[in-house]
């Protein structure tokens, strides 16, 4: 028996459960060849859709679960190709000679962050910060070096399973332009003056602004949970 505290499961424990539980079914109906198992990982996407759907409802939003177990099954692939893992997004803290945080204004949701993007195939990690950077604001850069290596889900910044990979970058050159699809705006700000509407700024901006000034600093990642399930108290 575990001594550690247990409260009731929040709304991010729930879709955390429900992923992992769908992960796991579509990662075993890649790989298995027995009709009774398949039933069996069929039968645990079903589970898994249930809470997903509850969870969602939480915050208004409103799935079905049959056509969730739909899109499921037809993500599965065969062998290797068929092991679910977590996406990966790339992030990017750019500063300026003033010591200024590079951030975009997401067009879609009208988030304030720092640019980011999904890894895309062929490229390096730092490659891809890069060519996010250039495409999103218009500015060049340096990769430096990275800072932190984050799971979304448990950070609370995204309902699907995703690691961020965030790199310390300096500013070379280009000109501030905002992508016509994906920014509605962009600009370079100080700390203590991030624009209203930036995601979760405590967070991150005191590591990136230290980060931008020079400082030493560790690079951050989620520390392991004992047990790894355990409801995380506030």
């Amino acid at each position: 028996m575990s001594d550690h505290p247990v409260g009731p499961p929040s709304q991010l424990d729930l879709l955390r459960w429900a992923e992992a539980l769908a992960g796991s079914a579509r990662t075993g109906l890649g790989f298995t060849e027995s009709l009774y198992e398949r039933e069996r990982y069929e039968e645990v996407l079903q589970v898994a859709a249930e809470i997903r759907v509850r969870a969602d409802a939480l915050s208004g939003v409103s799935f079905d679960v049959d056509t969730l177990v739909e899109d499921w099954l037809g993500s599965v692939g065969r062998g290797v190709p068929g092991y679910v893992t977590p996406k990966v997004t790339i992030g990017a803290v750019v500063g300026n000679d003033a010591g200024e945080l590079l951030m975009v204004k997401r067009a879609d949701s009208g988030v304030w962050l720092y640019p980011t993007g999904w890894a895309d195939v062929g490229y390096s990690a730092a490659e891809v910060v890069v060519k996010e950077v250039l495409e999103e604001t218009g500015i060049q850069c340096e990769v430096i070096r990275p800072i932190a290596i984050l799971d979304g889900m448990r950070l609370g910044i995204t309902g699907i399973p995703l690691y961020s990979l965030v790199f310390h970058c300096r500013m070379t050159g280009g000109e501030l332009s905002a992508h016509p699809l994906e920014c509605a705006d962009v600009g370079f700000f100080a700390e203590g003056h991030l624009p209203e509407g930036s995601a979760l700024p405590e967070e991150w901006a005191a590591e990136a602004f230290a980060a931008i000034r020079g400082e030493e600093i560790d690079v951050r990642f989620d520390r392991p949970r004992d047990p790894p399930w355990l409801v995380e108290e506030a």
